[in-house]
């Protein structure tokens, strides 16, 4: 079975945004505390930071960090979080039914950033809180001293600001779980006046207004259209989120989740296109797609519910090889809409929905973890429009789908091109022939292979290591290259080129 994809550097989706490739880390069962935060284990530093998992964090090149939630945000009051730890208030979780101790707080989770090399993306509680209290906040991070909450800053030992340059205007206020929901025309009423507010503080923040929750919600669009239309001239993103399932167990149909991905993507750039042509405005407003993962054996009962404990063990979703290969094609739709998709947070990062997990003296790296990798090590410059010459497969439930996904980069400060191919095929391995138009290949192609054999394969405790990228052999020539694709799997190609 064989593929052929041609590239030309001149026909591209723009500059590629590293922030893609964000993550999210929520107040939530173990992914803060026995997560990133973990005093009691022989792998933490002075500050209790777990140094395993910085190191396992690091390879994934994350350029920001959503924080603190999620539902969790929807009661949040960050002064909770702030001051001397003996005196922060331990709080009842209403969204996880959990106990907060506050124990890691803002000024924890900056200094954690600046150990990883990642930026803050702070959401505000716009559920149970209002516009003052989140430019309080803005004040509190961002403010030279000199004001009442600037000051406090200080008082609490940083006397600099923390400058965080992306907000995040509450979260998923279109569904009836979240703490503080309401019609889309209040929420764009309180999404308003606290951009307004925040930027009138800070002029060089960037804002994201809360987008719909998932495709199925009754109100998927019109939500958006209406804090669109009221929120326009305040915003720069709207915000979208998706967790896969294969609950339906149609791995046939699962492997072509990139096709429904893809419709979300074109759904937010139609709704987007309308309404700036509704506002004939220059402006531009982008998607952040600040939640998105595979979740679904861990989504009910008592996964979701703590019984009012400290940091339970909630939604530890255990990942095999067709939940990579899903995440893979989440990120080959980011890539090739780069002129949309600006922001994208992989929810989450450690414990709960994450590739990476601990115990208090172990780590262990799951499945999805590698393609992210794969992908954030290789793309740089700009995202290249592939054309994609691709036999199709039955897809199960959605019907008949092309075998091979493909995204593609090319820096121009190097010369070099990054190719990334998704056998959605889970029975017979794809040949794919590699074109290139404009550029010749200079030196030897390096290729990273990750799948091949059982879909239900995963990494666990006994055996970390079953499903991990290996090296693959490419024939290559002046202008092209051709691979094997393992079946079903990912291949992550780097050429080094030159002009014709």
């Amino acid at each position: 079975m064989s593929a052929r994809l041609t590239l030309n550097t001149g026909f591209n989706a723009g500059a590629i945004d590293a922030r893609i490739f964000g993550g999210f880390l929520e107040h939530l069962g173990r992914a803060v505390y026995g997560g990133v935060y973990d005093p009691k284990s022989p792998h933490s530093d002075e500050r209790g930071f777990r140094r395993d998992v910085l190191r396992a964090l690091a390879r994934m090149r994350m350029p920001v960090v959503r924080y603190p939630g999620g539902n969790y945000v929807s009661a949040y009051d960050w002064r909770d979080t702030v001051g001397p730890r003996a005196q922060r208030p331990r709080r009842p979780d209403y969204a996880w039914q959990s106990i907060e101790t506050n124990q890691f707080g803002i000024g924890e989770f900056m200094t954690w950033c600046e150990a990883l090399g990642t930026g803050p993306f702070l959401a505000v509680n716009l559920g149970t809180g209002d516009a003052a209290d989140a430019a309080r906040l803005v004040e509190y991070c961002n403010l030279p001293r000199g004001t009442r909450w600037s000051d406090l800053r200080a008082e609490h030992g940083q006397a600099n600001p923390y400058a965080v340059k992306l907000w995040g205007l509450g979260n998923e206020l279109d569904g009836p779980w979240q703490a503080g929901h309401v019609p889309a025309a209040e929420y764009a009423r309180r999404a308003f006046q606290a951009s307004f507010l925040m930027k009138q503080l800070d002029s060089s923040i960037e804002t994201v207004a809360a987008g719909s929750s998932g495709r199925g919600m009754p109100t998927y669009l019109s939500w958006d259209r209406e804090v669109l239309e009221t929120c326009w001239d305040t915003i720069d993103y709207i915000s979208a989120h998706r967790y896969s399932s294969n609950a339906a167990k149609d791995s046939a149909a699962y492997l072509a989740e990139g096709v429904e991905i893809d419709r979300v993507l074109e759904d937010y750039a139609a709704v987007i296109g309308y309404v700036r042509g509704l506002k004939r405005s220059n402006k531009r407003v982008y998607l952040a797609f600040d939640e998105w993962n595979v979740w679904y054996r861990a989504r009910h009962g008592e996964h979701t519910r703590g019984a009012w404990r400290e940091a339970p063990p909630l939604l530890e979703e255990a990942y095999n090889l067709e939940d990579a290969l899903v995440c893979a094609q989440y990120l080959t739709a980011f890539l090739r809409r780069a002129d949309l998709v600006k922001i994208a947070c992989l929810a989450q990062i450690v414990n709960v929905i994450a590739p990476v997990l601990t115990k208090r003296d172990a780590l262990l790296l799951q499945t999805i973890y590698h393609p992210f990798v794969m992908f954030a090590e290789a793309a740089r410059g700009i995202s290249l429009t592939p054309r994609i010459e691709s036999p199709e497969y039955s897809a199960g439930a959605r019907g008949s789908v092309p075998v091979l996904d493909a995204a593609a980069s090319f820096d121009g400060e190097s010369g070099v091109l990054s190719v990334f191919l998704v056998n959605r095929e889970s029975e017979r391995p794809l040949t794919v022939d590699v074109r290139l138009e404009d550029r010749r290949v200079m030196g030897k192609v390096s290729v990273q292979l990750l799948g091949g054999g059982a879909l239900q394969q995963q990494n666990d405790w006994d055996a970390p290591e079953r499903v991990v990228p290996r090296e693959g052999r490419v024939e290559q020539g002046d202008s092209a290259c051709r691979v094997e694709v393992p079946a079903p799997g990912l291949a992550v190609l780097q050429l080094p080129t030159t002009t014709r």
